[in-house]
């Protein structure tokens, strides 16, 4: 294939990105976003694998590999649940981290790109090595504590070491000066070692990053990583020269960080103090009180699965909430056989959707849409925020930190001024849980103990289960 080829089929494939990004950023859309996305990367791929740069020797190799990473992906695909979802995402992110890396290294100690380049132009790739690498070796390390810390692994609460902040500058000065040593380098061998330093302190930068940071802002690391795997990426595309890659990761980072700021913006946090790590305690395990916050008063009141269902019949107007609770459970099957029966008796049923609810960003739409939930009644907190005060029925499946009024009655709680979806305004609220115990940024819910609120206790599918046998027996 002729360099003019691979060029338009370069730039086709970067169009079928960027419908693609457009396509999923609606759930109606997303499906088609996603088949844009699929055919760019098979351009992409076929014209980088038949390009004038790879000779008919690697071709095998190139095949090879892409069997078996094809395999690999494809019995995540079908094996992954729901609930695995963050985890793999952020595993994935890991593999762009370390891909970058290696070919760091690879173009570094490569004879033939080391001899291509004098004077500023091996400076600039070699400053474009050194970035590389440090990018890569961070988003590789901290996409892997993020795994630990989704998948249970790793424990919810912050690590907060003395002088935190001394060390993130001691080392982002030290590999400043490696990288001053690196580019002083005469030789391969020279150079290396400031390489293998810089390495290091960026895998140990990156474990230690994403350590100081709490269970709550998990979903904001997510899309945070995301944005790092696509920094790397582009760094790659320098290295290797190929534009496709630079523009491609160039989407990713800034896609990224635009999310990212969305979920601070939604969980009233800064991204800097996201970074800095601290919010969050022990991960649900147990409820936690941060000092001076308010201690919930009040008396529980349990309620049962025929209750339930009375309290639902009787509506007119109900907004389910969806939580992590409901993809541990895989409860959505149900929630959508319930949502069903109840808009054929005239109920109107939505569901509240919070940017932060579950573990990534677009969790429980994902959910939803899999269960067939109607698009058209899945809306964003903000849009029905303001209709709690009408609704009969607002039944909470397995949230907690989303809906806690804390938030917005307690200016001491961890987590004041976050938004929430207020379904304590609602005449009567359910909240679905297996216990009293806190939600994932460890804070206790007021929403628990208040007048108008009932508690339904158990597991969300077998609970929702029998609430729909008593809907159907009425």
């Amino acid at each position: 294939m002729s360099e003019s080829l691979t060029t338009v089929a370069y730039l086709g494939a970067t169009i079928l990105f960027i419908l693609s990004l457009g396509g999923l950023s609606h759930p109606e859309t997303a499906r088609r976003g996603n088949l844009y996305g699929m055919v760019g990367m098979a351009i992409a791929v076929l014209a980088t694998v038949f390009g004038a740069h790879v000779t008919t020797a690697g071709i095998p190799w190139i095949v090879g590999s892409m069997v078996v990473g094809g395999a690999i992906g494809l019995y995540a695909a079908r094996t992954v649940q729901m609930t695995q979802m963050p985890e793999l995402v952020a595993l994935m992110h890991s593999l762009v981290g370390l891909a970058a890396t290696l070919v760091g290294y690879a173009s570094y100690i490569d004879p033939a790109a080391s001899a291509s380049f004098s004077g500023a132009e091996k400076a600039i790739h070699e400053v474009e090595i050194y970035v590389g690498i440090l990018i890569g070796a961070v988003t590789f390390s901290g996409s892997i504590i993020a795994f630990g810390k989704l998948s249970g692994r790793i424990g919810g609460k912050p690590l907060l070491l003395p002088g935190r902040h001394l060390l993130n500058l001691a080392g982002l000065l030290i590999v400043v000066y490696f990288g001053v040593q690196f580019l002083r380098a005469e030789s391969i061998n020279a150079g290396m070692t400031p390489l293998i330093v810089m390495t290091v302190i960026a895998l140990l930068f990156g474990i230690h990053m994403v350590m100081a940071i709490g269970g709550a802002d998990m979903p904001v690391v997510v899309s945070m990583l995301n944005s790092y795997s696509g920094w790397a990426a582009a760094a790659t595309g320098f290295m290797l020269n190929n534009d496709l890659l630079i523009v491609t990761g160039a989407l990713v980072g800034s896609s990224g960080a635009i999310l990212s700021y969305i979920m601070c913006r939604a969980m009233n946090r800064n991204f800097i103090s996201v970074i800095a790590g601290g919010f969050g305690s022990g991960g649900g395990k147990k409820p936690a009180t941060a000092g001076g916050a308010a201690e919930p008063a009040g008396e529980v009141v349990p309620v049962t699965a025929a209750e339930t269902s009375e309290l639902l019949r009787e509506a007119k107007n109900v907004i389910i909430v969806p939580g992590y609770g409901m993809a541990v459970a895989q409860a959505q099957h149900t929630v959508y056989e319930i949502t069903k029966f109840l808009r054929e008796k005239g109920v109107n049923v939505r569901f509240g959707i919070h940017p932060v609810a579950g573990r990534m960003p677009g969790h429980m739409n994902v959910l939803l849409a899999e269960a067939k939930v109607p698009y058209d009644i899945v809306q964003e907190m903000d849009e029905l925020n303001e209709d709690f005060g009408d609704t009969d029925v607002a039944m909470v499946i397995g949230a907690n930190d989303i809906v806690n009024p804390a938030a917005q009655e307690d200016p001491n709680s961890p987590i004041a001024g976050m938004p929430v979806l207020e379904v304590w305004k609602a005449k009567t609220s359910i909240v679905m849980k297996r216990s009293m115990a806190s939600g994932y940024a460890g804070v206790d819910n007021p929403l628990f103990y208040k007048e108008n609120n009932r508690m339904l206790f158990g597991d969300a599918k077998k609970m929702l289960d029998e609430v729909l046998v008593a809907l159907k027996a009425a």
